[in-house]
């Protein structure tokens, strides 16, 4: 969204049973005087609203009773007009977050997430980039996330990192940062098509499915 969230507030849809957590991010969204904050209590309700009001982002809990997170977020990006959706999870290290990036989450908050880690990823978010909380991060750096859904054997023998080209290093540098194309462009002053190669030739010499995914591996190489 960029400069123009003033204008046109990013939209956000924050999904979890928890009445006080939902208050509480809400206002700390809203606080930001550039977020919109819908909050609702299930998946169920979550893909009604969705499918009606389009929310920019939705901000989901990866643990819910009846329908899950990571069912609501396999059902979201089937959406006509999906949200970019990252996962609510009250530990760094939950089994399902390896699960929720594989299905192609665009990033993982936890659940205490500070206004100054979760407007600035929210907005970032909304912007086309990928955003971490830093605990979700050094536990997914333990334990590097499977290859997303189809790719199998494909993944197992992607070239890795050895393979990129300098060029292709320092895209997925800015990329494991969180900067969407826009911004890797403006920093390498190359034109975001040439970006977009770029981070689609990275993607598949990592065996990485999604942003995420690739940054991950990029921060466990060092």
């Amino acid at each position: 969204m960029g400069s123009d969230s003033a204008v046109h507030p990013v939209s956000v849809m924050v999904v979890d049973d928890d009445k006080l957590l939902r208050y509480g991010l809400q206002r700390i969204l809203e606080s930001s005087g550039s977020i919109t904050v819908s909050a609702v209590c299930d998946g169920a309700e979550a893909l009604e609203q969705a499918a009606l009001h389009r929310p920019d982002v939705a901000l989901v809990d990866i643990q819910m009773p009846d329908l899950d997170g990571l069912s609501v977020l396999r059902a979201l990006r089937r959406l006509d007009a999906p949200p970019v959706v990252a996962m609510l999870t009250g530990f760094g290290t939950d089994g399902n977050v390896a699960d929720a990036l594989a299905a192609g989450a665009a990033g993982f908050f936890l659940k205490d997430a500070a206004a100054r880690e979760l407007v600035p990823g929210v907005l970032l978010l909304a912007a086309g980039g990928s955003a971490l909380s830093s605990r979700v991060m050094r536990s997914l750096r333990a334990t590097p996330p499977p290859p997303g859904p189809g790719r199998g054997a494909a993944a197992d023998r992607a070239p890795g990192r050895g393979a990129l080209t300098g060029r292709e290093r320092d895209v997925l540098d800015l990329l494991a940062t969180g900067m969407t194309n826009a911004q890797i462009a403006e920093r390498l002053l190359l034109s975001r098509s040439t970006v977009k190669d770029h981070v689609s030739s990275v993607l598949a010499k990592l065996g990485a499915s999604n942003r995420i995914q690739a940054a991950v591996l990029a921060r466990s190489a060092g």
